[in-house]
């Protein structure tokens, strides 16, 4: 029986004194979860209801929150557990679910950013044309492949390794992500070249794409009025941030997932709770407050609430 149990399960060893501060880790996890899925779903619903934010620019920061939404909701509830748990562990094939959504949810956010960045140089660089080319069809497809590209990328990819033989059965972490790959007996050549195709298709290829489209941008708005440039940094500033928060990111899971790399516990912690607590954070109060339209009427909602 324990035999079977060290074949199934994974201990997760990235928590840090969580015998001591246990409630306290709970406590914390579980306003910042309700943070999360509130801020988000606000804006959400304030996009769906309001006629005047029915168009594409708005839709992909629905799709982007949504998908903050959802990141959160395949994290949160099995730390919370973990964090009341006198063992924190997981079975390996939950282990690849989460790096499923991890990586999955990931190459979204980076492909909703190059459909934001397109809609804004479409707007900006081509206003004339907009409404042809930003349809509601091109929308909903720019939408679905978001979603579906990364997916099946990423489910390719643990296609590969779910039947790999583990030899470890310790991770270095709170939650999954690629270290899973460490825990395998023999490191498959093919896994790390799909790997690195996953990485240039759903991540780099999409920020290429963002920083070609935003360069365009800059460019016609440097030979543009006052008025554009105002326009231009009021919609395309708060993608950018979002952009680069999201980016680092990633650069980070990118190194704490390297063989030669030795991080201390502490600093591993902090990390992956950084992954977890601020980019999920970060985007609905980047778009709360610096996109004009969505800060109006959070605003008013804000005042009929409290005038109850």
């Amino acid at each position: 029986m324990g035999s079977e149990l060290n074949l199934t399960y994974i201990t997760l060893g990235g928590h840090v004194e969580l015998h001591k501060y246990r409630y306290l880790y709970f406590i914390i996890m579980f306003t910042v979860y309700i943070l999360i899925i509130c801020c988000n779903s606000t804006i959400v619903c304030l996009i769906c209801v309001h006629k005047n934010l029915h168009e594409s620019m708005y839709i992909f920061i629905a799709a982007l929150l949504m998908n903050s939404v959802l990141f959160s909701t395949g994290f949160y509830p099995k730390l919370l557990i973990d964090v009341l748990s006198e063992k924190q562990i997981i079975s390996y094939a939950g282990c690849l679910f989460q790096a499923f959504l991890l990586y999955s949810l990931g190459g979204s956010e980076f492909l909703l950013l190059a459909a934001m960045s397109y809609d804004r140089y479409v707007s900006i660089c081509k206003p004339l044309q907009y409404h042809t080319i930003m349809t509601k069809t091109n929308v909903i497809i720019a939408l679905v492949s978001a979603w579906l590209v990364p997916s099946c990328h990423v489910l390719i990819g643990v296609a590969l390794i779910a039947n790999s033989k583990l030899c470890d059965f310790n991770l270095k972490g709170i939650f999954c992500n690629n270290s899973v790959l460490k825990l395998q007996c023999v490191r498959s050549a093919v896994v790390a070249v799909y790997g690195v195709v996953v990485l240039i298709n759903v991540e780099i290829l999409p920020v290429l794409f963002i920083l070609f489209t935003y360069t365009k941008i800059l460019i016609i708005c440097s030979q543009s009025s006052a008025d554009v440039r105002k326009k231009a940094a009021e919609t395309c500033l708060p993608h950018l941030l979002v952009l680069i928060s999201f980016s680092a990111m990633i650069i980070t899971d990118v190194i704490m997932v390297q063989p030669e790399s030795n991080i201390p516990k502490i600093v591993r912690f902090i990390i992956s709770l950084q992954t977890i607590v601020c980019h999920p954070v970060f985007n609905p109060l980047i778009y709360g407050l610096k996109m004009k339209e969505i800060s109006k009427h959070l605003k008013i909602l804000f005042f009929q609430v409290k005038g109850k």
